[in-house]
Formats: structure tokens, C-alpha cells, sequence
């Protein structure tokens, strides 16, 4: 991407994981089946550390850093690539898929909370009025599903899952944004933190007793392989050098987007009923999208 404009470049990391997470939903859904979604995780994720650090060590990348730094690696990687990506997992077997998008979106609100928090970022207003309106727009574009929701314990504690879910990856959004500070490249800090993660979800698994199963079907082996390569590997050093482009809070905006990606695959492949409502909510979701990335004068 060194030809192209820094403009152009984050417009381009944008799209690549706007459209990679976007299907990355669908092909959530064959993983949730006989195999335990723990062990899934682990699976998901020790197929992409290890596809990551066979392209450290061929490219000859550094791989030496300080405890410290693996401290917040670790942090890294058990947040944003394993316990959140479980706890969604286990919501889902619940919430439909647009609602849990619903909850995943508000990682804007926390991300921007959490910067300036931790990162001792600027709040702008801007950005809060960008957030805001992207939000009622995702809101809009799934009311169905959120009409639909239920009050039962068993719907409220998969939202209560999601909502915390959606936490952890806003916490493994602010360590990488330290870690890319800090001079850590995305790359290495992505391996090592995926290599933690699924080392995390294998004692787990095993240490709760879970059995490690695995399904020999071709929508489980290539669902898994595509969120290991394109939805762990690629979209995750894509949105995360955004995030060291553009800072937290206007790279998770990616995650309002998304869903509506994901919202056009269950059109075609879930027969999906548009409403007047998600008409609204998309108009609502653009208008959002050019006030967070507009420039501060």
C-alpha cells in the first residue's frame, strides 16, 4: 500500500475489514454445532498463531520483547481472541445474530470511554455525535430483532454475555493501541497475543473437562478456516493498524458498519425482510460515518 495516499490506505483497511467481518457472521454460525465453542475458539485460533508465526520466522521478523510488554500482549490476546469470542459464541446459541451486532456496536461508546480513560485521548464531541448516530442507526436496521427480544433469564443473561463480551474487546482494543505506541508492530503483537489466546482456551477446555471433538464436514472445516485466516489474521492486522492510524474510537467504527455487511448476507442466504426501519437506520449510519471521520478543523 506504499504507492497510495494515507487517506486512500485507511480507506482500503476500512473496506478489507468492513467485508471480512461482515461474512465473518454467517460463517460463525456453522461453528456453532456439536463442537463445544471453547474448543472451537481454540481451534480457530491456534490455526491462525501458527499460520502467523510461520510468516514471522519466514519474514524474519523481531520477536524478542520484554516481560512487560507480554504482560500487555497477553492482555491483548485473551481479550480480543479468546474469552470475548467465546462469550459471543455462547450468546448466539441464544440472541439472534443481528441482535448480538446490536450489542457489539456499543465497543464504539467503549472504546472511546476506555481511550480516554487509559490512552488519555481528546473526547470530541464530534466523534460522541458520530457514535450516537450510527448507533440509533444500527438499532433502526435491526428493530425487527430487537422488537423481537424477550425478557426471559435465559435472553437476558446471552445479552448480559454479549455486553460483556463486547467489554473485553474494547480492553483488547486499548492494549493494542498501547502496544502499537510502544513500538510493537501489529503483526507480532496479533501472533503473540492469538498464541495466548488460544493457549487460554485450551486449558480451559481442558481444565473444565471439554471434549475435543472436531467436525469433519466441509461447512465446519471451511468456516474455520476462513475466520482463522481472513477473519483472525487479515482483519484483525487491518482493523488494528487502523487503529493505530486513527485511534480507537474512528477505527471500531468499522463495527458499525459491518453488521449492515452481515445484514446483506442474511438477505440473500437467511431471507432477511427489509424494512423502512433499516432504510432509516442506513441513511443514519452514513450520516454518523461522515461526521466521526471528518477532520477536526
Amino acid at each position: 500500500m506504499s504507492h497510495l495516499s494515507s487517506g486512500s490506505q485507511n480507506a482500503l483497511l476500512y473496506v478489507v475489514t468492513v467485508l471480512i467481518w461482515g461474512s465473518s457472521w454467517l460463517a460463525i454460525k456453522y461453528q456453532l454445532g456439536s463442537v463445544d465453542p471453547m474448543v472451537s475458539v481454540a481451534y480457530r485460533f491456534l490455526l491462525a498463531s501458527g499460520i502467523s508465526w510461520l510468516y514471522c520466522r519466514l519474514s524474519g521478523r523481531l520477536m524478542s520483547y520484554s516481560l512487560r510488554d507480554h504482560g500487555f500482549m497477553f492482555l491483548q490476546g485473551t481479550s480480543l481472541f479468546a474469552l470475548n469470542y467465546w462469550l459471543f459464541y455462547l450468546s448466539e446459541l441464544t440472541l439472534t445474530s443481528g441482535l448480538a451486532a446490536v450489542i457489539f456496536s456499543t465497543i464504539v461508546v467503549m472504546n472511546t470511554v476506555n481511550g480516554v480513560i487509559f490512552l488519555k485521548n481528546r473526547l470530541e464531541l464530534r466523534v460522541v455525535g458520530g457514535a450516537g448516530l450510527g448507533l440509533l442507526g444500527i438499532m433502526l436496521v435491526f428493530w425487527p430483532e430487537v422488537t423481537d427480544f424477550e425478557s426471559g433469564s435465559e435472553n437476558l443473561f446471552a445479552a448480559a454475555l454479549a455486553v460483556l463480551a463486547t467489554l473485553l474487546a474494547s480492553v483488547g482494543n486499548i492494549a493494542s493501541a498501547r502496544n502499537q505506541r510502544e513500538g510493537i508492530p501489529v503483526v507480532q503483537a496479533n501472533t503473540f497475543g492469538m498464541t495466548y489466546g488460544a493457549l487460554l482456551m485450551l486449558g480451559l477446555s481442558w481444565a473444565t473437562g471439554r471434549e475435543f471433538t472436531f467436525e469433519m464436514t466441509l461447512p465446519y472445516v471451511s468456516s474455520l478456516v476462513f475466520l482463522s485466516v481472513f477473519a483472525s489474521i487479515i482483519a484483525f492486522w487491518t482493523y488494528l493498524t487502523l487503529l493505530g492510524r486513527v485511534g480507537v474510537e474512528r477505527a471500531a467504527y468499522s463495527t458499525l458498519i459491518f453488521p449492515l455487511v452481515a445484514l446483506g448476507f442474511s438477505t440473500v442466504f437467511e431471507d432477511y425482510q427489509w424494512t423502512a426501519y433499516a432504510g432509516i437506520g442506513i441513511l443514519l449510519i452514513l450520516a454518523g460515518n461522515l461526521l466521526i471521520l471528518k477532520r477536526s478543523a
